[in-house]
């Protein structure tokens, strides 16, 4: 395992020949990076979002996997391989009860999406960066 990337990058300034500064803001530690990637490529299939949307806006905050193929024109062996990599990346929770099992989403790994997703514009719009 590599180690991970903690200090500080250096801030350069441009010289006549260099075509911009580099910068002073910290680098996204490997690991976070890694598990923020890993909630990505699960959201990377058109199912895997539709599922997501639907137990988000669950009524009950819960949906149990008997509704599910047919509300996506599924089988039961595709859901439960879409429902696996959700889990897998930590976006939703799963709670067996008798025959079934119910699913809810984790809000704290939607949350950790949101504030990479609200990552500020660049500053410099002018230097040809």
């Amino acid at each position: 395992m590599m180690p991970q990337v903690t200090e500080r990058a250096t801030q350069t300034h441009a010289g006549p020949e260099e075509c911009c500064a580099g910068t002073d803001c910290e680098m996204l530690p490997r690991e976070p990076a890694e598990d923020l990637a890993n909630v990505f490529k699960a959201l990377a299939d058109p199912t895997r979002v539709r599922l997501l949307q639907y137990l988000a806006e669950s009524a009950s905050g819960t949906t149990c996997a008997c509704h599910l193929p047919a509300a996506l024109g599924i089988t039961q062996p595709t859901l439960s391989f879409h429902m696996r990599k959700l889990h897998d990346a930590g976006l939703v929770e799963r709670d067996r009860r008798g025959r079934w099992v119910h699913y809810t989403v984790l809000p704290e790994a939607l949350d950790r999406v949101r504030r990479f997703l609200a990552l500020p514009e660049r500053r410099d719009h002018d230097n040809g960066c």
